[in-house]
């Protein structure tokens, strides 16, 4: 894995999503570890420019944000909101069709990060924020008030770690199994230009090691499934066998969501925890 060092920041080829990104910098500067520039910066890796609307009154008037419909806020709007209520470590969520772990039930915030398959939770304000992407080079963020109170969904980082190397050999059983893994011709050619097309991320200086050694290994595997996935030239897979390549593929595709969060909010609490051991 590349490495690349500047002062204040590591930099490091490893993609997850834009909620990671505001994940993990919000959270170190509302913990003193960044500063609010560098959370602007970081998220210019998704877009050349960021809007934030409520999504219903009670976000609108806690955060003096304009709802959706009116002139969007600014992510600088948010951060001074987010300072000025408190708002302590912010956490990731990345639900699927059947898998909502982590979103409190149901409600509009449930339903819009279901549609987007990610989501900023700040369980210590009740709110939560969902990035959806609306023009070229334009993401919007939607703060809505989360329905019920949020408990942490925590995954040991060794434990996700063992699921996705699990997920990855069983996986790949299956798929042999099936007859469905066949060599595509220029298939590694496919994988290096999608690895190579992922947006450059950098993350706060102290971001542990192994969180983004394991936020890599999920990014790498994630885009050998987005491969995996696409049907064969011609058609030449049958409908049953594309249901049964999806079936021996939706373990591997939750290991990979699940090493994802697990990484992420690993990486925010120790960036938490070392912050808050400076004198």
């Amino acid at each position: 894995m590349e490495q690349l060092q500047r002062p204040g920041a590591v930099f490091w080829i490893a993609v997850c999503c834009p909620s990671a990104t505001l994940t993990v910098w919000a959270s170190a500067w509302l913990s003193g570890a960044a500063a609010s520039d560098d959370v602007l910066d970081a998220l210019l890796a998704w877009g050349d420019a960021h809007e934030v609307v409520a999504a219903d009154a009670e976000a609108a008037v806690t955060l003096d944000l304009p709802l959706a419909g009116d002139f969007p806020g600014t992510p600088v709007q948010l951060l001074a909101a987010l300072r000025a209520h408190g708002a302590g470590p912010a956490r990731l969520v990345l639900p699927a069709s059947g898998d909502p772990r982590g979103l409190g039930g149901g409600g509009p915030f449930t339903e819009a990060a279901m549609r987007a398959g990610e989501a900023v939770l700040l369980p210590g304000l009740g709110f939560g924020l969902v990035p959806v992407p609306i023009a070229e080079g334009l993401v919007r963020w939607s703060v809505h008030k989360v329905a019920v109170p949020l408990s942490p969904d925590y995954v040991a980082l060794n434990e996700a770690e063992h699921g996705l190397t699990d997920a990855i050999r069983d996986s790949a059983g299956a798929l042999q199994a099936l007859d469905v893994a066949r060599d595509r011709p220029g298939v590694r050619a496919e994988l290096a230009a999608k690895l190579r097309a992922r947006p450059r991320l950098n993350w706060p200086a102290g971001t542990p090691g192994r969180a983004l050694r394991v936020l890599q290994r999920a990014d790498e595997v994630g885009a050998i499934l987005a491969i995996a996935e696409i049907d064969e030239p011609g058609g030449a897979l049958s409908s049953s066998a594309a249901v049964r390549r999806a079936d021996a593929l939706r373990p591997l595709r939750t290991a990979v969501r699940t090493a994802r969060h697990a990484a992420i909010n690993e990486a925010v609490r120790l960036l938490t925890e070392q912050a808050d051991r400076q004198p």
